[in-house]
């Protein structure tokens, strides 16, 4: 019997300004999300705090275990269903721009800090992360990578290499980036032979518009969902034998090993 998993993004609006708003959201969007039997919900980059809201991200940063990941818990256990949410983490005296997945059963799932930092304001505030790490949940492999991260082919291969069958991506997406979107995000899918799942927000933070378009992308190239412009969560059944299907079909992962990429 071939493998399913139950996955939901949440296209959260941007202009929610507090952190209890936000997690207001989440506890009114839960119950729905809940009754379609989801076993993931993915939100956006920096989702508990906002991500264009300046110094307050110095503010409002929390160490993983901490108020806001302990609400997200109380949530996840109530309703049954995995979250996985962005947030500024604090450890050491810095700041690092993370995501961690609790499960529903309010234990700590996987976590990982943005390994690169764009260009911009982020480079005033946060550290870059090291490294990559895959959670097993439900028996599905998964990988984060956040935003500009897995603009990057080389990350999504190497957490693919490492048997990541599921890459969530949370992002920040700027409305004048739409191509990333559309083309770059999904692309990365397809090359490496793995379900990708992109969360954005939606609407206007502070003067920042969001591109919106959240998606769940196949391992075939498959286009399962794709979110507008407004607030909405977008849901799709992953089965996960399209995994190997497409990785055997499209070997990159395999052959990429015989390239001989320096000439004698």
């Amino acid at each position: 019997m071939s493998r399913t998993f139950h996955l939901a993004v949440g296209q959260s609006p941007a202009e929610l300004p507090t952190i209890t708003d936000r997690l207001q959201w989440l506890s009114e969007t839960l119950p729905t999300v809940a009754a379609k039997g989801t076993d993931l919900l993915l939100l956006p980059e920096l989702f508990a705090t906002g991500y264009n809201i300046g110094a307050d991200l110095v503010a409002w940063a929390e160490i993983a275990n901490g108020p806001i990941a302990q609400a997200i818990a109380e949530l996840a256990s109530a309703h049954g269903v995995a979250i996985h949410y962005g947030y500024p983490e604090t450890d050491g005296g810095l700041i690092y721009n993370s995501a961690q997945c609790i499960g529903p059963d309010g234990s700590h799932l996987g976590h990982h800090r943005k390994l690169c930092i764009p260009p911009g304001f982020e480079g005033d505030q946060f550290t870059p992360g090291e490294g990559c790490a895959l959670f097993t949940y439900r028996d599905v492999r998964i990988a984060t990578l956040i935003c500009y991260d897995v603009e990057f082919p080389e990350t999504a291969r190497h957490v693919a290499s490492m048997g990541a069958e599921l890459i969530l991506a949370p992002t920040a997406l700027g409305a004048q980036w739409e191509w990333v979107a559309q083309r770059m995000i999904p692309t990365r899918a397809y090359e490496n032979g793995v379900f990708l799942a992109y969360a954005n927000s939606a609407g206007t933070e502070r003067g920042m518009h969001f591109l919106g378009q959240s998606f769940i992308a196949a391992p075939d190239g498959e286009e399962i969902a794709r979110a507008g412009s407004q607030s909405e969560v977008i849901y799709a059944t992953l089965r996960l034998d399209k995994v190997q299907a497409a990785q055997a079909r499209l070997p990159y992962l395999k052959d990429r090993k015989a390239l001989k990429l320096e000439s004698r």
